[in-house]
């Protein structure tokens, strides 16, 4: 059981230990808000559930119906959680209307608020190992249900705080006006989940940050090509998914450009995890180099001074100059023997 799986079964044992307490600071208290913050935490342990689920589905290898694997299974987890944070929303409002006409006293020293207080400070805790965890391991739906229980533990202050407000001075009525300003807080963290998760499904491409990580690791690690255009990339759950095409010289042999993709492959899975690498080999021609998105890779020794010149580079004499655009230095030449043998 990899740590993935163990976050989401952490998650659903310690919902129902935050929703346990909190739906006794309730019983204790009677107050509407309390209802309200035991309810957003029912909503916690069904996401929690849904998230291991998606997490299941999103490790399973590909097959024949899914040959590029599994992996946005994890942004449905994340929706169907933002579906149900707007619907604990909408129970919450119903409650709390009714409770505006005929509000409850609550006295500040009622144990049924430290009850409450406990639960919201394992929710605290939890809530920050998930989001860090998550994000380590790149996994949509932990980092989710982190911010879902980010967004209680917000709630969870803020209630507590209006009630010993309305405790001290008299004005109950702020016990179900707090329950309606949670609903609309987490009414409001619901529609950010939904908006996140429909990005993740529609191929939303990663941060630059991530960008230009990926085009430093080809600049790097591209001894042998020319230059490399046409770059894509695109996050489904914890895999990122990588194109571009990589020019390297006419006269090089199959073998050698298939060792440079190689590497540029092994490279890109070390430094960003799980990544799916598809390179398109052209060979260097005129009207190929210098394109707007061209990035250079190193001076080709076939290339003419003056072809050098034209991708930004200086070469007459055999030394290069980098003018804005990276570049490494040229691999070395075959000897002729080589050269020869081979053909």
């Amino acid at each position: 059981m990899n740590s993935v799986y163990k976050l989401a079964i952490g998650s659903i044992f310690v919902g129902l230990l935050v929703f346990g307490l909190k739906y006794m600071a309730y019983v204790m208290t009677g107050s509407v808000a309390l209802y309200s913050d035991a309810l957003e935490t029912v909503v916690n342990v069904l996401a929690a559930g849904a998230a291991l689920w998606a997490i299941h589905i999103a490790q399973q290898p590909p097959d024949a119906e899914h040959p590029f694997g599994h992996h946005k299974a994890e942004y449905f987890s994340a929706w169907l959680e933002g579906a149900l944070i707007a619907l604990a929303a909408g129970a919450i409002l119903l409650e709390a209307w009714g409770a505006l006409f005929s509000p409850r006293a609550i006295a500040w020293n009622d144990p049924g608020l430290l009850v409450n207080a406990l639960a919201g400070v394992i929710n605290a805790l939890w809530a920050t190992v998930l989001i860090r965890q998550g994000r380590k391991l790149k996994s949509p739906a932990l980092v989710a249900d982190g911010k879902h229980l980010k967004a209680d533990v917000i709630t969870t202050i803020g209630v507590l705080g209006g009630l010993l407000l309305a405790a001290f001075t008299g004005w109950y009525v702020l016990d179900p006006i707090l329950a309606m300003l949670v609903a609309l807080h987490i009414l409001k963290e619901g529609w950010e989940l939904l908006w996140e998760s429909s990005q993740g499904l529609m191929d939303v491409a990663p941060e630059e940050e991530v960008m230009e990580r990926i085009r430093t690791i080809i600049r790097e690690n591209g001894n042998g090509a020319v230059e490399f255009h046409a770059l894509r990339a695109r996050r489904a759950g914890s895999a990122l998914f990588v194109e571009f095409h990589l020019v390297v010289p006419g006269e090089m042999r199959v073998h050698q450009a298939h060792d440079i993709c190689d590497r540029l492959e092994h490279a890109l899975s070390k430094a960003l995890g799980e990544v799916h690498a598809s390179i398109h080999v052209e060979p260097d021609t005129m009207n190929q180099r210098g394109r707007h998105d061209s990035v250079l890779i190193r001076v080709c020794s076939p290339c003419r001074p003056a072809d050098a010149g034209a991708a930004g580079v200086v070469a007459a004499d055999g030394k290069r100059e980098e003018t804005g655009r990276a570049v490494l230095p040229a691999a070395s030449p075959r000897p002729a023997a080589a050269a020869e043998s081979e053909t």
